[in-house]
């Protein structure tokens, strides 16, 4: 009688979950294994790039993956679906049932056994209960909010470009108000600009960035508090001199149709609201079957990034809560700690079947990078190669921002596709349309 497969079930196909299942399928293939990916998607676009994609700056048909051809290249199955719940005295997972645009039933609500479990559901946006702004905000969690955004975006400029045809003493604008000061909200600033000095090309002739009235809004004394003080300033003079209005120590607590109302009751006016503020885990609905959370509902890891709760279970990337010892705070949600998070986690799992002593996740910071678009980049550097820490600027900062995405690209297609697709890249830069607008 033959034995039945180890099954492996990854949960979240987002920078940790992908690169995981394509180590785990070139490692076991299908012939004692089972490696499953579960992800809501039917493509995976590394979450960085988001704000391009929104901007228009960047056309997702061309970066995403396809999960169902990746995983018949990589040794692993596809399951699309929502993680609903576990029961882990059955060892199973609970799938919500798959429902089409309209609502109807697709697929029912399915049932997946497990040996070992990784969940890599990633993180949504945490606007904190302030009111107004489930309703009147846009968020940038998956491909399909940066993609309504740029709708929006697109509708507001020929709103404003035709209003200044009929009048050329129209004083129409197009405003958005972005709150958070971190990375995302930065980063999709200063592409907006980018933007907008292109729309030109496109058919707007009458558009140009100074009918756009960006306000990035931070509840926090200054913008990009992962950066040293230097940085963010230089970050800071960069947006102001593209156009953008940023206002720091400014709390919003309530988000109406017509804009947003900060703690001194001023109402910041704009068409469009975007929140970037913050991130908490993503909840599930059926609960986690009494897993250890942590007060943002990210899964509690010991250092082999295995639950504190059940050994079988791993979390990686967003949705984890890992403080390793030595430190007094727990790994930062950031693209590169998912990135190393996969390693170790294929690393332990392959000891964990082998009988082997695992071993503890060891993070290494390789620093922070901003991208203002193509006006500029900032960043530190941090490793033994600089000797401790380096600020960035300028063209070097950029190129190491964008490998970054090509680390990713290497890891999830291997060395041969993943160069030849960084080459594809640039080609796509110079003969592709400068924005996507359909």
């Amino acid at each position: 009688m033959q034995s039945q497969k180890t099954q492996i079930v990854i949960v979240g196909g987002g920078a940790a979950g992908l690169e995981l299942a394509t180590r785990l399928g070139a490692r076991y293939g299908r012939a004692h294994h089972d490696i499953i990916l579960v992800d809501e998607n039917r493509t995976h676009i590394w979450k960085p790039l988001l704000h391009e994609v929104a901007a228009g700056s960047l056309d997702a048909n061309l970066d995403e993956v396809g999960y169902r051809g990746h995983c018949h290249k990589w040794g692993y199955r596809y399951f699309k679906g929502t993680l609903a719940g576990i029961d882990r005295a059955a060892q199973r997972i609970d799938l919500a049932p798959i429902l089409d645009d309209r609502g109807n039933e697709v697929v029912g609500a399915q049932q997946l056994r497990y040996d070992y479990l990784v969940l890599a559901y990633g993180s949504v946006t945490n606007d904190f209960g302030t009111p107004g702004v489930r309703e009147n905000c846009m968020f940038l969690d998956r491909r399909a909010d940066a993609d309504r955004f740029r709708d929006r975006l697109l509708d507001q400029c020929l709103r404003v470009s035709r209003a200044m045809l009929v009048d050329e003493a129209s004083d129409a604008r197009v405003r958005v108000s972005i709150v958070g000061g971190g990375a995302t909200g930065v980063e999709l600033a200063a592409e907006l600009f980018n933007a907008a000095d292109a729309l030109g090309y496109y058919g707007l002739e009458v558009f140009d960035r100074g009918r756009l009235k960006v306000t990035l809004v931070e509840a926090g004394p200054r913008i990009l508090p992962a950066l040293p003080e230097r940085l963010a300033e230089s970050a800071r003079d960069e947006l102001q001199n593209l156009g953008v209005r940023v206002r720091t120590a400014t709390p919003i607590v309530e988000s109406t149709s017509a804009g947003m109302i900060t703690g001194d009751g001023e109402l910041i006016e704009a068409d469009l609201q975007v929140w970037a503020a913050g991130v908490k885990a993503k909840p599930i609905t059926g609960g986690l079957d009494g897993l250890e959370l942590s007060r943002s509902g990210q899964v509690v890891v010991s250092p082999t990034l295995q639950s504190v709760t059940d050994p079988k279970i791993f979390a990686l990337g967003d949705c984890a809560f890992c403080m390793l010892p030595g430190r007094d705070r727990p790994i930062p949600p950031r693209a590169q700690a998912a990135h190393q998070m996969a390693a170790t986690a294929f690393d332990n799992l392959r000891r964990l079947m082998d009988g082997k002593p695992l071993r503890d996740f060891d993070y290494r910071d390789r620093g922070s990078l901003v991208s203002l678009s193509r006006f500029s980049t900032v960043g530190t550097l941090m490793g033994n190669l600089v000797g401790g820490r380096m600020a960035v600027e300028g063209r070097l900062a950029r190129m190491i921002y964008l490998s970054l995405y090509r680390m990713h690209l290497i890891a999830i297609h291997g060395w041969l596709k993943g160069t030849a697709l960084i080459a594809v890249g640039h080609v796509n830069r110079v003969v592709r349309p400068r924005l996507k607008l359909h």
